[in-house]
């Protein structure tokens, strides 16, 4: 099964118009009731059931505690385990041990529930385990822990194996292993997205890449299939041509015999900066391979609302179409600014929820009203 790639150029961006139907209604990120008081949260995801539904009870989030500046948050990053249940969530705690990655911090990534019980998480090993000093060295990782319920409290099996399956080759996505750096300034090789195609049952990733861009690098969406147990990388299934460095959080849903492309990606980390806004954007094709056309011509599918450029980010498509993201900003381009200043306009919890319809290639968003209540943290 070989991709010939998409590309996402210029010409598309050309296209793009501010409309209702296409960006967010403003909210305040930092008046947001807080799931993980004490710690901020973002990139959240469910874990799936293998048939490719939503589960609903069960979620994934990075966190960190809410200390100094938010943009830190990166090189502390933890994975935690949610319960959902309506708008009541519950905090599991942290999902792994201390020291169970062989990365210094675990990044984005996407989980399944398999029938024998236990949980299959794919997710991002940034850095190496023990290091001194963060850095950006990327890859991805599988554990499949029991699921345990002790008395309520969900939990992990904590001795599970934490392997390695996938690093970018050098040939056709650059290696992410950049020693220093921040967050949209770094090649990528993260947040993979669990898939499996209904038309044949195979199982794939979808992964955050980098390819060779003039004396730079562009945004890409890599492709992964497992075969007899092993994983091996596919070509790109998108291609940003310079558009853009940074396609984030890369997934699939079906809807309607279309195959939908979505990823995530902020308006620094176009080329030029600004060049169009941070948003979810989107490709569709009839197969998983393709031909994928651009969602309401340009791809754009949500944009954060003019007066508030950043104030969400890290959308999720759900199979039932609901979009869930975190609270970033509230105001605009404090990634640079003070550590408090920063702070009290950050939200550090989960958005408002979105509702999309799709209609072929053409697009629009609504709000869904609901309101978030937290259970006591776990430990």
């Amino acid at each position: 099964m070989t991709a010939t790639p998409a590309y996402w150029t210029r010409r598309h961006l050309d296209l793009l118009a501010e409309s209702p139907a296409t960006t967010a209604p403003v909210f305040d990120p930092p008046a947001l009731p807080r799931i993980l008081p004490g710690h901020d949260l973002w990139d959240l995801w469910p874990i799936q059931d293998e048939d490719g539904a939503n589960g609903t009870d069960l979620w994934m989030a990075l966190s960190a505690p809410a200390l100094g500046h938010p943009e830190k948050r990166h090189d502390q990053a933890r994975i935690r385990l949610l319960g959902r249940h309506g708008s009541t969530w519950t905090d599991h705690g942290n999902a792994f041990p201390d020291g169970a990655s062989p990365g210094s911090r675990e990044w984005s990534g996407s989980a399944l529930r398999r029938a024998d019980g236990t949980v299959s998480v794919y997710y991002t090993a940034a850095g190496r385990r023990g290091e001194a000093l963060p850095t950006y060295r990327q890859s991805v990782v599988e554990t499949r822990p029991a699921l345990i319920d002790d008395r309520g409290r969900i939990l992990l099996q904590p001795d599970a194996e934490h392997r390695e399956i996938l690093r970018s080759d050098g040939s056709m996505y650059l290696p992410a292993d950049d020693a220093d750096g921040a967050p949209g300034r770094i090649r990528a090789f993260r947040d993979p997205g669990w898939f499996r195609d209904p038309a044949d049952g195979r199982d794939l990733l979808l992964v955050a890449a980098s390819t060779a861009w003039q004396d730079r690098f562009t945004g890409a969406i890599a492709l992964a299939e497992q075969r007899a147990g092993a994983w091996s990388l596919l070509p790109p299934l998108l291609i940003a041509d310079g558009v853009n460095h940074e396609l984030e959080r890369p997934h699939i849903v079906v809807h309607d015999s279309r195959y939908y492309l979505f990823f995530s990606t902020q308006r620094h980390t176009f080329h030029p900066a600004g060049r169009a806004p941070t948003g979810l954007y989107g490709f569709a094709a009839p197969s998983l391979t393709g031909p994928y056309e651009p969602l309401n011509g340009s791809g754009l599918v949500l944009q954060n609302p003019a007066p508030a450029p950043d104030q969400a980010y890290a959308w999720l498509v759900l199979p039932d179409l609901n979009v869930v993201g975190f609270a970033n900003y509230a105001g605009r381009d404090l990634r640079s600014t003070g550590a408090g200043r920063a702070r009290a306009a950050f939200g550090g919890t989960v958005a408002p929820t979105l509702k999309l319809t799709l209609d072929g290639t053409t697009t629009a968003i609504a709000p869904i009203t609901s309101t978030v209540q937290n259970a006591p943290p776990g430990s």
